[in-house]
């Protein structure tokens, strides 16, 4: 069954970007640009999530937290905070948030946290078998190389690869579409932000690194160049040269 989430965002540029990046992933995915707009929406309809932006126009994210929570609401909630805001995080705990994202953010690091939320808050059914893609989400195998997002942990040939947390989201997203080109633009969007201020370079000296501690079995698993275009996740396939 689609889970639904519920986006109450109104910068359009940041709105679009988590509704194309959630949807993509298999998510139904609403969006509503007004405070107002958005506790409405989350009151009349049922969502498995919601995220919540904490400077809203009508109604900020705090008080349309604090009435769904009043009115006994207990979808999960995860608020979307500026770089900076502790107090404005501790507020929002506080009124019943169940996890934050400080922008910018990156999409892998938003989808590990919305896995993990979910996860957390799936009708409270401990003793019940995890589903097929609950399993999935919970452990990424290819070949050799496991991805756990939940952990932000890596093994290889079952040798656990130490990663930068940047690293770590650079290798979740090829991971994720194994053998797709995904551009430097795709890379750094999804990693670092919409709004990240530094260059493609930034992109290309992860990958550097990332390759390196590839190495533990180049043969099998390595991040292959498309010159001009951006890198792919390669499996169980002979190694290209790297020029």
């Amino acid at each position: 069954m689609t889970q639904r989430l519920l986006v109450i965002e109104d910068e359009p540029t940041l709105s679009r970007l988590l509704s194309y990046n959630l949807s993509s992933e298999g998510f139904e995915v609403i969006v509503a640009d007004h405070g107002q707009i958005g506790y409405d929406t989350a009151k009349s309809q049922e969502f498995d999530l919601i995220l919540l932006d904490l400077m809203l126009p009508g109604m900020n994210g705090i008080e349309i937290l604090s009435k769904l929570r009043g009115e006994g609401s207990k979808t999960p909630v995860i608020i979307l905070t500026a770089k900076n805001a502790e107090e404005e995080v501790v507020q929002g705990l506080k009124a019943g948030a169940d996890d934050y994202i400080t922008k910018p953010f990156g999409v892998a690091e938003l989808l590990a946290r919305v896995t993990a939320v979910l996860r957390r808050t799936s009708g409270g059914h401990e003793d019940r078998e995890p589903s097929l893609e609950e399993r999935e989400d919970a452990q990424i195998t290819l070949g050799p190389l496991s991805i756990y997002p939940e952990k932000y942990e890596v093994t290889l040939n079952g040798e656990a690869i130490v990663l930068r947390p940047k690293e770590f989201e650079v290798l979740l997203y090829l991971a994720r579409k194994p053998g797709v080109v995904m551009t430097r633009d795709d890379l750094m969007n999804a990693v670092w932000g919409f709004d990240y201020i530094g260059g493609q370079r930034t992109v290309d000296v992860h990958v550097s690194s990332l390759r390196k501690k590839l190495e533990l079995d180049p043969g099998s698993v390595y991040i292959d160049s498309i010159r001009g275009v951006g890198y792919k996740l390669v499996v169980n396939k002979k190694k290209t040269v790297h020029h």
